[in-house]
């Protein structure tokens, strides 16, 4: 500390030389509060930022184990061979199988009752009755179950004793109990409602179907595997583009062994036209790493021409360097920095940067929905000017604070990024920020706050083609439990050279 003196020497030289002494530890004093100032100022900054973003708390204690056997048992299903018909309850089911219950005789019936006519095909005899096969399916009707029982005479010829019946229809899971509509429920519930599939059973059970949790899980695994090829049409529609959004965003996946979980990734890659009028629908498709390697954008868009709005993140380089991909900035988490600086420390210049940006969104509302060349005209008559002396005023600003401050961290930020925004200026198929994507991820960051962590790699790859269809349909203003459904129900008999036709904007044209 600072020593006071009363009895002060008469001697000017050793005055000066205790004014000396005095002023460096003054100095020094004021070097150690200023850094103390910015510690402060950082933590302060870190405290805010944490509790406008935590997460809150849990509303219910989930089941760790059953989580992990959920995520586990969707990727097996993938791998494992389709399970016998075992509808009946006989006693000869082989050992070690699970026996199939009964449904429950209170489910109403519907029967469709499949004849092969009243001719024989062979030598067109009359056919008598020898008896029938009956196949229980269990449907879902929103709302309620029902049971449709797919009744199929054996007939036999009169005059060559030949016998005759109708086929099973294609079904979903061949030999599987579930219905098309049963199915699509179940993957909306857990994809787009975030219902755990332990969750989804305990709702089942309370109408009086026993459905247990691996049972559901090997419905997801195998439906995602039969649905695989739509997701991968829908990706190709993506990559199409001219231009496109990309995200990512952490989740956890269970490491075996080790009784923990790691941070593996969700990616998405989005095209949405809309903006600038184009009649191209808009889609989403998304991808699971266990990592967040650079190798992992470069693998999914190794097919990819074009521009890409995305982040700062560094994995992106690769793909720059390429020539392929053109790089498009995103004023929205330039913005996104001011306000945190904002609000932990009610910053005016941060408060200026922040109306700034505003005009410069409220430019875009004006364009939005006019064609590609009336957009950049118009963004070179009013935006240009308001990004150059944006750029130029927060160039003023950084040489007057602190250059370890929150502040200066998000004015050389945005600086940096301005320059890689500016193509959206010139090209009226661009956008001004990468939002399209951060909203393809909010299906994510809800549904990881209920599961909580992947079982698997499988499991993240069934993840993502849930999300690739859902997500897509909700952009196309369907139904995705309807659209499921009917896909569902044609997909197995569908040849994948016209994969196509089961697009949802096609099934929304068709239901039109």
């Amino acid at each position: 500390m600072l020593e006071a003196s009363s009895d002060l020497p008469a001697d000017v030289a050793v005055l000066q030389a205790m004014i000396a002494l005095q002023n460096e530890k003054l100095s020094i004093f004021e070097t150690e509060i200023k850094e103390r100032d910015y510690r402060i100022e950082k933590l302060e900054h870190q405290l805010a930022g944490l509790r406008r973003h935590r997460f809150g708390a849990r509303s219910e204690a989930l089941d760790q184990l059953e989580l992990t056997l959920e995520e586990e048992e969707i990727a097996r299903a993938v791998e494992t061979p389709v399970a016998e018909d075992v509808s009946d309850t006989s006693s000869d089911t082989p050992k070690g199988k699970p026996k199939r219950k009964p449904l429950p005789d209170h489910l109403p019936r519907n029967d469709e009752i499949l004849s092969p006519g009243n001719e024989c095909s062979a030598c067109g005899g009359s056919l008598k009755t020898l008896g029938e096969d009956v196949t229980e399916e269990l449907e879902y009707v929103p709302g309620r179950f029902v049971v449709n029982r797919i009744i199929r005479p054996r007939m036999a010829c009169s005059c060559c004793e030949a016998i005759c019946q109708s086929p099973m229809p294609s079904r979903p899971i061949e030999k599987g109990r579930p219905g098309p509509g049963l199915l699509a429920h179940v993957l909306v519930n857990k994809y787009s409602d975030h219902l755990p599939l332990y969750r989804q059973s305990q709702i089942f059970e309370r109408d009086g179907v026993d459905l247990d949790r691996s049972t559901l899980a090997n419905w997801v695994g195998k439906s995602a595997a039969l649905l695989e090829p739509l997701a991968e049409a829908i990706q190709r529609h993506v990559l199409s583009g001219g231009a496109i959004f990309a995200d990512d965003t952490p989740v956890n996946m269970l490491s075996p062994g080790a009784g923990k979980t790691k941070t593996a990734r969700l990616w998405a890659y989005a095209r949405d036209e809309r903006p600038w009028a184009s009649q191209s629908p808009p889609a989403a498709f998304y991808r699971f790493s266990r990592d967040r390697k650079g190798g992992q954008p470069t693998e999914h868009l190794k097919d990819y021409t074009g521009w890409m709005h995305a982040d700062g993140y560094s994995g992106f380089n690769e793909l720059y360097r390429s020539g392929r991909i053109r790089e498009v900035a995103c004023m929205a988490h330039i913005r996104r920095k001011f306000v945190d600086v904002f609000k932990s420390q009610g910053s005016a210049i941060a408060e200026e940067a922040i109306k700034r940006i505003a005009a410069l969104y409220g430019i875009e509302k004006e364009v939005r929905g006019q064609s590609p060349e009336d957009r950049a005209a118009l963004r070179q008559e009013k935006s240009k000017p308001l990004l150059d002396d944006l750029e130029s005023w927060l160039g003023t600003q950084l040489p007057k604070i602190s250059g370890k401050s929150e502040l200066a961290k998000a004015i050389r930020y945005a600086l940096t990024r301005i320059k890689k925004l500016r193509p959206y200026l010139n090209h009226g198929s661009l956008e001004i920020d990468n939002n399209c994507a951060e909203r393809s991820m909010r299906c994510v960051a809800l549904g990881r706050k209920n599961w909580l962590f992947m079982g698997s790699e499988g499991g993240g790859k069934s993840a993502a083609i849930a999300y690739t269809l859902i997500e897509t349909a909700k952009l196309n203003g369907v139904d995705p439990q309807a659209w499921l459904t009917d896909t569902l129900a044609r997909i197995a008999d569908h040849k994948i050279t016209r994969i196509d036709e089961l697009l949802p904007w096609c099934y929304a044209a068709s239901a039109a």
